[in-house]
């Protein structure tokens, strides 16, 4: 399939207040000044690559996650449409509900490793995650944080341990994904925020909990 790199069609603009200074933890070509609205796919029957595929407002695929979400072993490569390598995810090994490293590429070298993600909230039904960079080891103050439940795909992405919102999930429900075995959700993600990092997290959202949805 042919892949174009292009941004996805913009949400409603008015609503949300641009960042003075874009958020690009993967790459520059994710940040859009506009919102950006995205649609979260979970097992799709007809994907046999995985079982979790993003989209934009129109149907195109924006990425893919490659890899199996049962194995405590096994990475997950997120992708662009095209196959090509955007960051590949990979639980701690004996921590796999506690800890995740997100590395550049198909690399899970710590020279490549972007951020850290940490569960903060044991509590099953509330999510509450807290996110690192590679630049902060310390890890004292958490430089992005994830609140909501993923029970209701409500989640919302804020910075640091600020109330700016980085971006929020929203649940969406029809006939066709009941009778597919689909789950979608959408995503709305604010002007001059990497969108590959945002769908970095929902899939290690998911990942952290795979056991819930078993």
């Amino acid at each position: 399939m042919e892949h174009v790199q292009a941004y996805p069609p913009p949400a409603a603009p008015s609503a949300y207040p641009p960042l003075a200074t874009p958020i690009s933890m993967i790459g520059p070509q994710y940040c859009y000044p506009q919102p950006v609205d995205l649609a979260v796919v979970r097992k799709v029957l007809t994907i046999t690559e995985g079982n979790f595929a993003v989209t934009d407002i129109n149907g195109n695929i924006m990425f893919k996650i490659k890899g199996k979400f049962f194995s405590i072993h096994d990475r997950r490569l997120l992708t662009d449409a095209a196959g090509n390598p955007v960051c590949t995810l990979r639980p701690k090994i004996m921590t796999v509900h506690d800890r995740w490293q997100v590395f550049r590429g198909e690399s899970t070298e710590e020279k490549d490793l972007i951020f850290t993600v940490k569960r903060s909230s044991m509590i099953q039904l509330k999510t509450k995650l807290h996110v690192f960079l590679a630049t902060n080891p310390k890890e004292d103050v958490c430089d992005f944080r994830v609140e909501g439940s993923w029970l209701e795909r409500s989640c919302t992405i804020y910075s640091g341990e600020s109330n700016t919102i980085l971006a929020q999930m929203h649940k969406k429900h029809s006939v066709e994904s009941v009778l597919l075995g689909k789950d979608k959700f959408m995503v709305t993600v604010y002007p001059n925020v990497d969108y590959a990092f945002v769908v970095a997290l929902i899939a290690i959202l998911d990942g952290i909990n795979q056991d819930d949805d078993a």
